[in-house]
């Protein structure tokens, strides 16, 4: 069952020099319960597109339906149903991991009780207990990721997007985040949208990959299904998967970078 699905999703930037087409037409589907990596060179589209499905940017094109919410006709049911941790994160590095996620239970509409509850809910979930009462400031890169996500969580969204979650991260706090993300389809049935730079970790974790560039779908299938049609076998890296699709690197390090 399609928990996803767009047709033509596109989004067209007015700038000084004229429109610039950052996604030209996104035709996907996404199953629900799924880990669906979303892939494509610095520039391809990719935040943009994952900032129209979660109701951050206007689509100038096509149309979606999110949890079989419309996102030009039923915004609110979008956010409802989805849960979203951005590149840069967003925890106040001032207040404690309780008071975050408080704090955040409080956005959502829960009483103050529930919102307590629900804080020490994650906490247990995430392994964040015994850093409740412990500022954020004070936190690991890895430990911020993981109350980045408890805070997406806490309305119990049937799609988690995460935007490239393990940039920055040492290998074993990706690690712990990998168990993480595979736990939360496991053992809640959460679909998760995964953008990320690191193939390693889409080939790890994705069920199905979807590659785009130049704001386009230009190839999807499971990681195997990709690396014989492109890679000539299924033992080929999918970094060479990659370049043989798209030509380009993944690596931010080796592409121009694009603000879309």
């Amino acid at each position: 069952m399609a928990i996803i699905s767009t047709a033509g999703l596109a989004r067209t930037f007015q700038t000084k020099r004229g429109p610039v087409d950052a996604v030209r037409g996104i035709d996907l589907t996404v199953r629900e319960g799924e880990i669906l990596g979303f892939l494509g060179p610095n520039g391809a589209g990719k935040t943009t597109t994952l900032r129209m499905l979660t109701t951050l940017l206007a689509p100038t094109g096509g149309a979606a339906t999110v949890a079989g919410h419309d996102l030009a006709t039923e915004p609110d049911g979008v956010r409802r149903a989805c849960g979203y941790v951005a590149q840069s994160g967003g925890v106040d590095p001032q207040i404690t991991v309780r008071e975050e996620l408080v704090t955040q239970g409080r956005l959502y509409r829960l009483t103050r009780t529930r919102a307590a509850e629900r804080a020490e809910e994650l906490a247990d979930d995430l392994g964040l207990t015994e850093l409740l009462d412990r500022k954020c400031a004070a936190l690991s890169g890895g430990q911020r990721r993981r109350l980045d996500i408890a805070m997406a969580l806490t309305h119990r969204p049937a799609v988690l997007f995460l935007d490239e979650p393990t940039t920055g991260l040492d290998p074993g706090s990706r690690a712990d985040l990998w168990r993480l993300v595979r736990r939360l389809r496991d053992g809640h049935g959460t679909t998760v949208f995964l953008t990320t730079h690191y193939l390693d970790e889409a080939d790890a974790l994705a069920d199905r990959l979807v590659v785009v560039d130049g704001g386009v779908v230009v190839a999807e299938g499971t990681p195997s299904a990709l690396k014989l049609r492109y890679g000539g076998s299924t033992d080929a890296s999918l970094q060479d998967t990659f370049l043989a699709i798209t030509g380009r690197s993944a690596s931010p390090a080796d592409a121009a970078p694009v603000a879309v």
